[in-house]
């Protein structure tokens, strides 16, 4: 696979990874400007781009999050959200703060991440009933990079992206 360059908006904010020929057409259409370079070259004395940052807004965070299992993994950060389990080793499950036989939905603002002790003591009660406490309030995000999923699996970030790339990779 070529070498992607991982695109920031304005704000520095990981938002796409393309291939770096596409990054080249950004900076010299002058959309983008080069952040980190990868060790080669390329045509006309410039390197390959390995972190290009945008120039303009884009609107990629007005975008309805479809509600999903793994978009409500991505939003609680694959950590369970009453004790805080994440990682290998750890199954997370969907878990209904208000449970579904009490009327509970299945929506962004009654389901969060939990590790299987957990959502096994908890079970069909409240957080309340069960003397635990929630360390996240559930809410619907307002936005979430679209590639964010796609790059918790890669085990070898480039180098070039580690200060621009905060999200935790489980080795």
């Amino acid at each position: 696979m070529p070498p992607q360059t991982l695109v920031l908006d304005r704000s520095y904010q990981p938002i796409n990874t393309v291939p770096w020929t596409r990054a080249i057409s950004y900076v010299v259409r002058e959309r983008a400007d080069i952040l980190e370079e990868y060790d080669r070259e390329v045509h006309f004395n410039m390197g390959m781009p390995a972190v290009v940052r945008l120039r303009h807004s884009i609107g990629t965070y007005k975008k309805l999050i479809k509600f999903s299992r793994q978009n409500v993994l991505a939003r609680d950060r694959f950590k369970c959200c009453f004790c805080g389990a994440g990682g290998r080793g750890v199954t997370l499950t969907f878990d209904h703060v208000v449970p579904r036989s009490r009327g509970g939905r299945t929506e962004w603002e009654n389901i969060v991440s939990a590790c299987a002790i957990c959502n096994a003591k908890k079970a069909d009660r409240t957080p309340e009933e069960a003397g635990m406490q929630l360390r996240n309030k559930p809410v619907r995000p307002t936005w979430m990079p679209s590639f964010n999923m796609a790059l918790q699996s890669v085990y070898k970030v480039p180098e070039e992206w580690r200060a621009y790339w905060t999200v935790e990779l489980v080795p």
